[in-house]
């Protein structure tokens, strides 16, 4: 029986096919330009060049992704709800634009403002909306759609089953762009703007992470122009949280956004070397940058002999005590140790060129310049301000007691002294085995010599677990541009992880920065996050536990197991389900785990690796599962993840991290006895 014409599923499918073949035709369009006519020369040949290849990889039609999410019907034009009889408009939300051979949109971005109320419009506030459609997709064809009468007072308000479908749909592979499914409090974070940094406290399952890359996106969409200039970049916690992310900007058309780790930003020297909890904490101070600007601005001396310029048959002496007022004035401006020491020669010409001029000569700025790179000038500079190499001196701090004494005087007690301080001095910057908390005390004192660049935005993932050192590496990153913070103080697995975000945010540069928490659970079944959260009173007190809104509780359960074979066969039970398993174990369980897969013929992935179809079994470690998602979860041994971390409190932190990566179902396996804390039942 054929489908009739006018069935609204039938031209729902015509709108998409016609948007596809439209992308198609945008796409062709700009393969299709010549450029050889508008370019005045290879520099701006390559550089155009580059643009249209980014254009035409922006444009790419993603078979398996819906190019349309939803539908609006507005009930008068936008903009003309004040004109007698003005007829409302349709428009079809979606990842990007798409317009057709006319310009006429056939999609629109859903970050234009007129995509707004798909997001925030409600039967109190319909937003002008008559109808919200919501499409339902299998491999990227339309099979169902649900609307929503906005404006009819008959019709109760009522949960989107399709809404919760796209929300619960099992996942294979990296992260997805949760652009279909954002919430009125995620979108009013998505759209604040570039000028204001936030931060954004968010416990497991809240969307804390999509929230920060679709604010990147509407950021850069809203100001495109001042992004390309200045760059945006996301920061993450670890190579594998970056590899499972990395495909949500380019999914939503954006190409141009940078990741890094902390460690990648500081990465002045190699990392060979580890340090212990102590030394690590102690590094990780703030205090630290007072100690190295003491230790830097030490190498200034004060001039004790003149300086004598010889100039033909004349000699113009500038005298010590000048010479000292020009170093006194540098030091008082406090600009940077580098910026200063480049200042000094030219401030020394210009006391020359004064008494040039008293004598009756008329020198310019050229003469200036030579005055300046005279050889007596350069050698009175060289030894008032010497250049200072940023390695050097940190090798110097942790390699000689005494000039760490002097330097960290009133600031470090003996005992913190001692613990930085390396039992073997390196010889050198090359040979020594510097640890990744080293990198960060040399970007700092990098900084105080140079400048660092400044990002226009900057998105700083799991940020609870950053040292208030590595706050101040991000914050340089963006001194002049703005921050989205995103973490979960539940969270902090790091011994020098944050207390609070007030003290993050000033370290960060930020302190003004809003902090907005996000307590609705969207990923985390009710009974697992339910469970999980029997650790809050213990690991962050007074810290609003997440509430799941999921309709579907998912499956959840307790298991005592004999040995690893047990452990493997909860495995087994988990991919007889869609989507992906995740197996998290404490780190010194991982091999034994990873023997017992391989005798039972299971495959399975390490974090960050993609799932197939095939292999849909990850194993991980309890360290790397931060950040990370899967369907369904094995947790083994909870006893064995808490004992793996130096104290208690970090120990039971990992555990709350790991009971919360599962989207549809935990099993949590154990031989040995369960935490204590995981027996209580009242939460405060």
């Amino acid at each position: 029986m054929s489908t009739p014409v006018d069935d609204p599923l039938s031209r729902e499918r015509s709108h998409l096919s016609a948007s596809r073949s439209a992308l198609r035709a945008m796409r062709a369009d700009v393969e299709a330009l010549d450029i050889s006519d508008v370019t005045a020369n290879w520099v701006n040949a390559e550089v155009l060049g580059r643009q249209i290849e980014e254009r035409i990889k922006a444009l790419a039609d993603l078979s398996d992704t819906p190019l349309f999410f939803g539908r609006l019907d507005y009930l008068h034009a936008p903009g003309a709800e004040e004109a007698e009889g003005a007829e409302g408009e349709r428009f079809y939300i979606g990842r990007r634009h798409v317009h057709d051979h006319d310009g006429d949109p056939m999609v629109i971005d859903w970050r234009a403002p007129v995509s707004q109320p798909f997001y925030r419009a409600s039967k109190k506030d319909p937003m002008d909306v008559v109808l919200r459609r919501r499409f339902g997709y299998t491999r990227g064809d339309i099979t169902a759609y649900e609307d929503e009468h906005l404006s009819d007072p008959a019709e109760a308000a009522r949960t989107s089953k399709l809404l919760q479908q796209e929300i619960e749909r099992p996942r294979v592979g990296p992260m997805r762009d949760i652009v279909a499914t954002i919430q009125p409090e995620q979108d009013e974070i998505v759209r604040s703007g570039l000028s204001g940094t936030v931060c954004v406290q968010g416990g497991p399952g809240t969307g804390k992470t999509a929230v920060g890359l679709h604010r990147v996106a509407y950021l850069l969409y809203a100001h495109r122009e001042r992004l390309a200039r200045t760059g945006t970049l996301v920061i993450g916690p670890n190579r594998s949280f970056l590899h499972y992310i990395e495909q949500v900007l380019p999914a939503l058309g954006e190409l141009t956004v940078q990741q890094a780790t902390v460690d990648d930003l500081v990465a002045h020297v190699e990392i060979k070397g580890t340090d212990d909890a102590t030394a690590a904490v102690v590094k990780g101070d703030a205090r630290l940058a007072q100690v190295l600007r003491r230790a830097l601005y030490a190498h200034v001396t004060m001039p004790a002999e003149p300086v004598v310029v010889v100039r033909g048959s004349r000699r113009w002496r500038v005298p010590a005590y000048e010479l000292e007022e020009l170093v006194r004035e540098l030091l008082d401006r406090d600009i940077r140790y580098g910026a200063a020491r480049e200042a000094l020669p030219q401030r020394i010409a210009h006391a020359v060129l004064v008494q040039m001029e008293r004598s009756g000569e008329a020198p310019d700025d050229r003469v200036q310049d030579a005055v300046a790179r005279n050889s007596a000038v350069k050698a009175a500079v060289k030894a008032v301000w010497p250049a200072v190499d940023p390695a050097k001196l940190v090798l110097r701090l942790l390699s000689d007691a005494e000039f760490l004494a002097v330097h960290a005087d009133g600031i470090l007690d003996e005992d913190e002294q001692k613990a930085i301080l390396w039992v073997k001095p390196a010889r050198s910057v090359k040979s020594a085995r510097w640890s990744a908390a080293d990198a960060v005390l040399i970007d700092e004192a990098t900084d105080l010599i140079q400048r660092t660049h400044s990002l226009g935005h900057v998105v700083l993932d799991e940020a609870q677990d950053l040292s208030p050192m590595q706050y101040r590496a991000v914050g340089r990153r963006c001194t002049t541009g703005s921050a989205t913070v995103l973490g979960d103080l539940a969270q902090g697995t790091t011994p020098w992880a944050t207390r609070g975000w007030q003290e993050a945010l000033t370290h960060l540069g930020k302190p003004e920065a809003p902090v907005e928490e996000l307590t609705a659970g969207f990923r985390v079944p009710t009974d697992v996050i339910t469970y999980a959260s029997r650790l809050l009173p213990h690991i962050a007190p007074g810290l609003t536990p997440v509430v799941s809104i999921r309709e579907n509780p998912g499956h959840f359960e307790v298991r005592p197991v004999s040995g690893t074979s047990d452990v493997v066969e909860a495995c087994r039970a988990s991919l007889r389900h869609e989507g992906s398993t995740g197996l998290i174990a404490a780190d010194a369980r991982v091999p034994e785990l990873a023997k017992s897969l391989t005798e039972a013929g299971i495959p399975y992935l390490g974090p960050g690796e993609e799932t197939t179809q095939d292999t849909r079994l990850t194993l991980v470690p309890a360290s790397l599962a931060k950040g990370l998602e899967y369907d369904y979860v094995v947790l083994d041994e909870p006893r064995a993840v808490v004992d793996g971390e130096p104290d208690e409190r970090t120990g039971l932190r990992r555990l709350y991290v790991a009971l919360t990566r599962a989207v549809s179902g935990l099993i949590v396996t154990h031989t040995a006895g369960l935490p204590p804390q995981l027996a209580s039942t009242t939460l405060h």
